[in-house]
């Protein structure tokens, strides 16, 4: 049994998963916090983040939404896969905009997760509510016993 806090997994989760995250990364999001079951991530609306209306992309959105839920539903460090999503789109990013996707645990039941994502931007407008469905897989994520 490992000496570490549930707080501390979770943080040690985090890092190994953002350490090969080359995707999250490259869009220009940051993790921005991680506790047991929840995790924040950002993103600033760049340029090159805008379609053709000159707003967010929905699909950055997504991804921002998806990247906290990801790293929310990893932080018990037994590898967690999304089963399912979905997004609601209640307002635009605006160029310039930092967006925080706030995820939470909802529910964790066996091998099932459920957790919800709200994307506020700084003015405190929500652009986006995401609900995404987990399930685990073999593996953790880190080797306990190395500690």
């Amino acid at each position: 049994m490992s000496n570490i806090t549930a707080q501390q997994r979770a943080e040690r989760c985090a890092q190994v998963m953002w350490d090969n995250d080359a995707a999250s990364k490259g869009l220009g999001i940051v993790l921005e916090r991680v506790s047991p079951g929840e995790a924040d991530a950002s993103l600033i609306v760049e340029p090159k983040h805008l379609n053709g209306h000159r707003i967010c992309h929905g699909g950055f959105i997504f991804t921002l939404a998806d990247t906290a839920f990801a790293f929310a539903c990893n932080t018990y460090n037994q590898a967690a896969v999304a089963q399912q999503n979905s997004i609601t789109f209640t307002h635009s990013g605006r160029a310039g905009a930092k967006l925080v996707a706030y995820a939470k645990e909802v529910s964790r039941q066996g091998r099932s997760g459920i957790y919800d994502v709200n994307v506020i931007d700084d003015e405190g407008v929500a652009i986006a509510y995401f609900r995404g469905h987990s399930r685990t897989i073999k593996g953790t994520l880190f080797d306990e016993a190395d500690l």
